[in-house]
């Protein structure tokens, strides 16, 4: 398949529906407000026009974004029906390349869709391109990949976007994909979504069915365990559609489950517990003030909100994941290490210096860790069925602090840390604007039960309707060129 740059020859279209929520796209594609090839021709207009200076697109495939609307058009729509979404460098797509950002590995064509990209073009949705990723995930926080450059934050080119999943949440927020479709094993769905201003969904583990191999050879404990696929958008709205799409089993992932979408209503108000400093490490007050907003949105929507102390066992469970992930990583170093390219390696290796590989016994003692760790997190889930904190707490950072060194490796995982903690125990979390604070996107995070992604949501979409949307932005500064006339 060959990849061409677009040339906008759209027909003029009076209302920009790039802008609109997926689910309103989607309703215009079925109510035949705008065709899907007209959706998508918009989208790829958008592209044109902001990608050049934020670079989140790395694959543009706007042929077969075409060629799969025209089809959308010929057929009954789905609940998704033309919507574009973006997927992430190191998600197939069938006869793509599934880089991950490296040059090494640029010419490995998917054979066939992930499971989360084949569901969501099931549904009607529109592929139209890959997006930016630290290389291999590997060599940081932030997008920057040996083999397509940085993606920009769209609020502030002097910080990240967040990632791994970075390309994705600067393209939802520009408008050039509604939806964004990443992973997240430590926040890397959720950061994004909070330093750039929209939303996303990380679901319990087993939820959706997933594959990220590369090659035959299945992964390790740890990311068999610990990484989720899951969506970015704009509006809640969106996430619980897209999760209503991705949910349940799947013979290619023997983790997926047959959960119902939806538990049991609990009785009475919904306890919440916040946390504004978990581990009592620090919080800026940008990011306090961003959690108290949501916590008062919360209260005023008739839950029943109180602040904590802390949530439970939060050190040993930031131990147990870097030992076990370092742990994991180091037979095969060697390997992976050339594959980085230029100065990719620090993270890791700044990593496994602070949490050196330990030996195969001590391993099988910390699965046994968490499982206790798991114990006690139920417990607190069983008075607190949801709780709010900061997704990072910090505001955004700048472009690669966690590579710097070793200071800046530790206050960027420092500030991850309610999110190491929930990808660890694979708990569902809700990442949700809170507002500006100081001109920049705040974000918090709503966690829950193991599979109640829908209390989760339906507390998000509460926020959401209280403190409001921020995304599609342009580009701040005079970057961009007028609109064609």
């Amino acid at each position: 398949m060959r990849l061409h740059r677009f040339h906008s020859t759209v027909r003029p279209v009076t209302k920009e529906m790039w802008r609109a929520s997926a689910t309103a796209q989607a309703a215009a594609v079925r109510t035949g407000e705008l065709s899907a090839v007209e959706m998508t021709e918009q989208h790829l207009t958008r592209i044109a026009r902001v990608n050049p200076t934020i670079n989140a697109i790395t694959q543009l495939l706007a042929d077969r974004a075409l060629e799969d609307a025209a089809e959308v058009d010929r057929r009954p729509a789905g609940p998704l029906a033309g919507v574009p979404f973006t997927v992430k460098e190191n998600l197939a797509v069938a006869g793509v390349p599934t880089t991950h950002g490296a040059t090494r590995l640029r010419n490995l064509i998917a054979t066939a869709d992930a499971p989360p990209v084949a569901r969501l073009r099931a549904a009607g949705a529109i592929v139209i391109g890959h997006s930016n990723m630290p290389t291999l995930t590997l060599a940081g926080m932030h997008p920057r990949s040996e083999l397509f450059g940085d993606t920009v934050n769209p609020w502030d080119p002097g910080r990240t976007p967040g990632g791994s999943s970075g390309g994705d949440g600067a393209a939802v927020a520009t408008g050039m994909a509604a939806l964004g479709l990443g992973n997240d094993s430590g926040g890397s769905v959720r950061i994004p979504a909070a330093f750039c201003g929209v939303a996303a969904l990380k679901p319990s583990y087993g939820r959706f069915p997933a594959d990220h191999r590369i090659g035959p050879a299945d992964p390790g404990w740890c990311s068999q365990m610990f990484v989720v696929d899951g969506p970015l958008a704009r509006t809640v709205e969106d996430l619980r559609t897209v999760y209503e799409v991705l949910a349940g089993t799947d013979p290619v992932d023997p983790r997926a489950v047959a959960m119902p979408l939806d538990g049991e209503p609990l009785p009475g108000p919904v306890r919440v517990a916040v946390v504004t400093d978990p581990g009592g490490l620090g919080v800026h007050p940008a990011v306090a003030r961003a959690v108290g907003a949501a916590a008062d949105a919360l209260r005023d929507a008739g839950y029943l909100v109180e602040q904590v102390d802390d949530v439970p066992r939060l050190n040993d469970a930031l131990r147990a994941y870097q030992q076990m992930v370092m742990t994991e990583f180091a037979p095969a170093w060697p390997s992976i290490r050339p594959l980085l390219g230029a100065g990719a390696h620090r993270y890791i290796e700044l990593g496994m210096a602070e949490n050196p590989p330990v030996d195969a016994a001590e391993f099988l003692r910390l699965t046994g860790v968490r499982l206790g760790i798991q114990r006690a997190w139920g417990e607190f889930l069983q008075r607190f069925p949801l709780l709010l904190g900061p997704v990072f707490t910090e505001p955004p950072v700048e472009p690669g602090l966690e590579s710097r060194d070793a200071a800046g490796r530790t206050a960027v995982t420092e500030a991850m840390r309610l999110c190491t903690a929930t990808s660890f125990l694979g708990l569902p979390a809700v990442a949700v604007p809170a507002g500006l604070q100081d001109g920049l996107p705040a974000g918090v995070q709503i966690v829950g039960r193991p599979y109640r992604e829908d209390m989760c949501l339906t507390a998000a979409a509460a926020v959401e309707q209280r403190l409001g949307t921020l995304a599609p932005i342009d580009p701040r500064q005079t970057w961009l060129a007028p609109p064609s006339t």
